[in-house]
């Protein structure tokens, strides 16, 4: 297997931009073995020139030159986009095609590539841009364990790598992809709560912020489960316990719960 297949990353948007980016930097692939297409060149220019990589709006041509294609677009121009590439021949060649399009099954990406098309679905999350992401990958049917290779060895770079079967990735989406959005509301309120005792609100959101990652390191370093190290934390008649308490009265695990199952059942339609 040729360690770094051409690639061709077809949406140079956010994920787009940061996987291209994990990929040259943190890894040393060649910028000339990546071609990227977007239907909006002139928003991603400067980044691809800073890597160094093609840029066009051609996407059946990078498509067509491709070992790997990734698709990076929205789910609702993904139809409009494999509809186009099945039409022009691009994707005759049968190239591993990986999708991170919430809600979009396999199912539907082998209806809308030529038959045999080796398929992979993937999801990522935003702080794969600052390379602490997490990104679940579920292989279609046919694909080997050297091609599910190389769908992981895109996004290694960009965090941690999980494989699962399909019937978990709307879970997925509304727990790791909706979920930084969920934790940025509870940064904020945890911020709120320091500057309400007094904290500077720049002191309060870095001491809440790094408290956060601290506490997240804990949980993968230690693998405890996080009950264990809250009754750790939580000694009697203690000011955490009393937190603890008034955190129960809101009901925060069935609110933050609830808010994952409806993100699950929304990313559900999205395809």
């Amino acid at each position: 297997m040729n360690r770094h297949p051409q690639l061709a990353i077809l949406g140079f948007g956010t994920m787009g931009q940061a996987i291209s980016a994990g990929l040259v930097e943190a890894t040393g692939y060649p910028a000339d073995r990546i071609r990227a297409a977007t239907r909006h060149p002139a928003a991603g220019r400067t980044q691809a020139e800073v890597l160094g990589l093609a840029l066009s709006s051609d996407a059946g041509a990078a498509a067509r030159a491709a070992e790997v294609v990734l698709l990076c677009v929205k789910p609702k121009e993904l139809k409009g986009l494999l509809a186009g590439l099945t039409a022009s021949g691009a994707l005759d060649h049968r190239p591993l095609v990986v999708s991170i399009a919430a809600g979009t099954t396999l199912d539907f990406l082998a209806a809308h590539t030529p038959e045999g098309t080796p398929l992979v679905r993937a999801m990522p999350n935003t702080p794969c841009s600052i390379r602490r992401g997490m990104t679940v990958l579920a292989a279609g049917q046919g694909v080997t364990e050297a091609q599910l290779a190389q769908a992981r060895a895109l996004f290694e770079p960009l965090g941690r790598v999980m494989d699962l079967d399909e019937k978990h990735m709307d879970a997925v989406t509304g727990l790791s992809a909706s979920g930084p959005a969920f934790l940025f509301v509870i940064l904020e309120s945890l911020a709120e709560g320091g500057v309400q005792c007094g904290l500077p609100r720049a002191v309060a959101l870095e001491l809440a912020a790094q408290m956060t990652l601290g506490a997240a390191s804990m949980v993968l370093e230690t693998g405890r489960h996080p009950a264990a190290l809250k009754d750790e934390v939580t000694t009697p008649a203690g000011c955490t316990i009393a937190g603890l308490l008034a955190l129960e009265d809101g009901r925060i695990r069935s609110v933050v719960a609830r808010g994952i199952e409806r993100a699950t059942q929304v990313a559900a339609g999205l395809g």
